[in-house]
């Protein structure tokens, strides 16, 4: 179902009441945009968050919630939506841009699926159940991750469940599977989040082990399904990737963003929650939220200009905008 939604005027103030805060630290450094994306009435328009978020080349914020996806103007206004089914509980989004339309790819844990469908008007282009071309002997299949290379091909990760990553071809055809669930150097403990890190020729894939032991950690992996390296570990459990030049955002489900540089080297700390009870927390009221502060971090993208959109996993549905400072 396809929504157009008339919401706050292009000129809307969004900070009468509330101030920004500075977060991170040298070239990472962001004021936050206090109220950014609520309703007139000062509350959450979306309903329960457990998605990712993905910029359009207009700069149009995605993000996904359980029972839609949202698109948002720059500024905070609600363009249109599509909710319902098919485009309900997207646990991860990533856009792409073919021959000037753009495509929403997503990875759908409780439908069992990947989806792609055009970003403007919803149009479903295709669907990814489990491949049982693999002939993988699976009890259950819970995509939480989906990324696409530079030739078109599709990389959906079976997080939830197998913890293995499937590659399609372009129309959704099955080519091959690779990774297997556990805590080995080469294994995945919950693969959550994963993008094609184009940082890097030839560009590989970031895969976050979210659950690794003793810590969450990056790893790298080539486009053939071949272990490359740790990327980084130590990390607390992360939950999504996203690549702008050469730096990386990684929420972290415990209530923070991470920066990394090409080097893989931590710039920047956003929004770390100091309460291990509301870290980790998709219970926090609306009321409860504070500034600056986050809780149980799942999705982040860049636009353009190198501002940050976070979503926290959030039983009212928050999403966030960081502006870049200019220092």
């Amino acid at each position: 179902m396809f929504f157009l939604i008339g919401c706050k005027p292009a000129n809307q103030d969004y900070n009468l009441n509330n101030k920004g805060v500075r977060l991170g630290t040298g070239l990472m450094t962001f004021d936050t945009i206090p109220d950014w994306g609520l309703g007139e009435n000062g509350k959450s328009q979306i309903g329960p968050t457990h998605g990712g978020v993905a910029i359009g080349k207009d700069g149009t914020v995605y993000t996904s919630a359980d029972r839609g996806v949202y698109a948002f103007s720059a500024n905070g206004k609600i363009l249109r939506s599509f909710i319902e089914e098919p485009y309900t509980k997207l646990h991860d989004i990533e856009i792409r841009d073919e021959n000037g339309t753009e495509y929403i790819y997503g990875a759908r844990n409780a439908n069992k699926e990947g989806i792609k469908f055009n970003a403007k008007n919803g149009k479903v282009a295709f669907k990814l159940p489990f491949p049982k071309e693999s002939k993988l002997d699976l009890t259950s299949f819970s995509p939480t991750a989906i990324t696409v290379d530079a030739n078109g091909s599709i990389y959906l990760s079976d997080g939830y469940a197998s913890n293995i990553i499937f590659k399609y071809d372009k129309t959704g055809k099955y080519l091959k599977h690779f990774g297997a669930k556990g805590n080995g150097p080469r294994q995945f403990n919950t693969a959550h989040g994963m993008t094609l890190d184009t940082r890097y020729e030839p560009n590989r894939l970031l895969i976050c082990d979210r659950n690794h032991q003793p810590k969450g950690r990056l790893l790298h992996y080539s486009l053939e399904g071949e272990y490359i390296n740790e990327v980084i570990g130590g990390l607390g459990m992360p939950t999504s990737v996203a690549v702008q030049g050469d730096y990386v955002a990684v929420p972290d489900l415990h209530g923070r963003v991470v920066i990394l540089d090409k080097s893989n080297t931590i710039m920047a700390v956003l929004g770390h929650n100091p309460d291990p009870k509301l870290g980790r927390s998709y219970g926090v009221k609306q009321e409860d939220w504070i500034e600056g502060v986050f809780s149980g971090t799942h999705g982040s993208n860049w636009d353009a200009s190198g501002n940050l959109y976070i979503q926290d996993w959030n039983v009212d549905g928050r999403i966030m905008k960081l502006v870049r400072a200019k220092i």
